[in-house]
């Protein structure tokens, strides 16, 4: 059973900053398609942050200078560095991947992880 489970999340000031983690568990061969995305309440879930199958990495443009993914294989993490937070940063923040849990799978299945809720408050 793969999970990924998120953490990070949490209460900080305009301005202050707050890294969040993503670690996959379980069986897994492989992962692609790290990424982050969030849902403020009343709005859709948008993507954050990602880096893609090909080792692109892409940001919403609301983060872009200010937000930083990154991730380490060997640790089946994925990370999100958030500098520079704003009130409108104020959203659950949910971690996916694409994993194959195995040499045999055909194609990889998408997880979700359960979220982690960042305010921002003044």
């Amino acid at each position: 059973q793969v999970q990924l489970v998120e953490s990070g999340g949490g209460l900080v000031q305009p301005g202050g900053s707050l890294r969040l983690s993503c670690t996959a568990s379980g069986r897994i061969f492989n992962i692609n398609n790290e990424g982050w995305y969030r849902q403020a309440p009343g709005k859709q879930r948008e993507l954050v942050a990602q880096i893609t199958t090909g080792g692109s990495i892409n940001y919403a443009d609301s983060v872009k200078g200010r937000f930083t993914i990154s991730r380490d294989n060997a640790q089946n993490t994925v990370y999100l560095q958030m500098n520079s937070l704003k009130h409108e940063d104020t959203a659950v923040y949910y971690c996916t991947a694409d994993i194959w849990g195995s040499l045999q799978e055909r194609a990889p299945r998408s997880y979700w992880g359960q979220g982690t809720q960042v305010t921002v408050f003044s």
